[in-house]
């Protein structure tokens, strides 16, 4: 276990200043990098401001404000209502319960091998067992189909609210889906009148080399969730529709979603700060010669694929024993690296995507060497 001091950029510095390349970004947390110095610099001014205040619709709070129109402003115009929250699980549960709301349905449809927080509802929507028969019984009316199966799509009906699904499968080992099966996705939404949640907790601002993974497959969701990258290593969420959609959460009963900490304001100060220095900086820009870079050089007898799009890839191997072990060899060497909860037999890639040529270079030296020594 590594005890970390500091971190800058793409780095993490142990007790001993030890750099180690980040090559996790905090589980697609650290888009814009460690303590990038224009959000370190929003989080101080608005707490020379204030902090906590409430957050019922008491105050008008210009942190929140700001962070939500300038959020707005980047998704397609349908999608114009942002609900802060304070994580990625939070989320899932507030677009779970507008989806209910709005339609009126029950019926709720999942992806095998999803992942999309452990809260109870979340948990209900996980598509891996493993994880949820100590919790039994979940929320009921909750189905499952396989991830980019066309066929599946007919599971989805005028019984259902709501279809949750990944843009790019994340813990399942960075499953990326066909464009014309997200289409037909979108299409037998909008025939069954069910509304379709994407969930962009990890794909979103700008991992896969677009600002939303969705834009890749030129549809909108009715509803999208967002964290992790989204606060710039602050905590925070949100879930976003068309504004329609979201007022049923206004009335009978008022107040139909509330959390005390939702859209804190140092939080979305660092929010505000995150998506205007990956704008402003242009980070975008170049992610698909950086995949294209990582791809090349990711090349050994012992990996059997590279998954994945922009800088959510994955590094198939063959035995969870050989990601553990490689895992930790890396980690020694300077290149800290993970594996999936879905997928135990791969090595997650994500670093934080500031990360330059040559620090992509030196990583990957790093990682085949360990596999060039590793006894398989």
């Amino acid at each position: 276990m590594l005890q970390i001091e500091r971190a800058k950029g793409i780095y993490l510095y142990g007790p001993n200043d030890k750099p180690y390349i980040d090559f996790v970004s905090g589980f697609a947390v650290s888009n814009v990098g460690h303590c990038h110095p224009k959000v370190v610099q929003a989080i101080k001014d608005q707490v020379d401001r204030y902090m906590h205040l409430a957050v019922y619709g008491e105050y008008i709070q210009s942190p929140q404000v700001l962070y939500a129109a300038k959020m707005v402003s980047v998704l397609p115009d349908s999608i114009n209502s942002v609900y802060f929250v304070n994580s990625g699980a939070e989320a899932t549960e507030g677009a779970l319960k507008l989806a209910k709301r709005f339609t009126g349905r029950s019926k709720m449809i999942s992806c095998n091998n999803a992942y999309h927080g452990s809260t109870h509802g979340a948990l209900s929507v996980m598509g891996n067992e493993y994880y949820k028969e100590a919790y039994r019984p979940l929320l009921p009316d909750v189905h499952f189909i396989e991830f980019n199966k066309m066929e599946d799509l007919q599971l989805i009906d005028k019984d259902t609210a709501c279809i949750i699904m990944e843009s790019i499968q994340g813990e399942a080992g960075v499953r990326v889906p066909d464009k014309a099966y997200m289409q037909a996705l979108r299409k037998r939404c909008d025939e069954t009148g069910a509304l379709l949640i994407l969930d962009e907790i990890q794909t979103g601002f700008g991992r896969t080399g677009k600002l939303f993974a969705f834009e890749h497959y030129d549809i909108v969701p009715d509803i999208l969730l967002l964290a992790k990258g989204i606060g710039g290593g602050m905590p925070i969420g949100a879930f976003c529709a068309n504004r329609k959609v979201m007022s049923v959460l206004a009335e009978n009963p008022i107040l139909g979603h509330i959390t005390t900490f939702g859209g804190h304001p140092v939080c979305c100060a660092a929010g505000l700060a995150t998506l205007e220095a990956l704008l402003e900086e242009d980070m975008l820009n170049g992610i698909d010669e950086k995949e294209a870079l990582l791809r090349s050089l990711l090349v050994h007898p012992a990996i059997k694929e590279v998954r994945g799009k922009g800088l959510m890839l994955c590094i198939q191997l063959e035995t969870f024993k050989q990601v553990e072990d490689i895992s930790k060899l890396c980690i020694e060497n300077g290149v800290i690296v993970d594996w999936f909860l879905h997928c135990d037999t791969a090595l997650r890639i994500a670093p934080p995507l500031i990360i330059t040529h040559d620090e992509i270079k030196k990583a990957c030296k790093i990682i085949i060497s360990v596999l060039n020594n590793y006894q398989f």
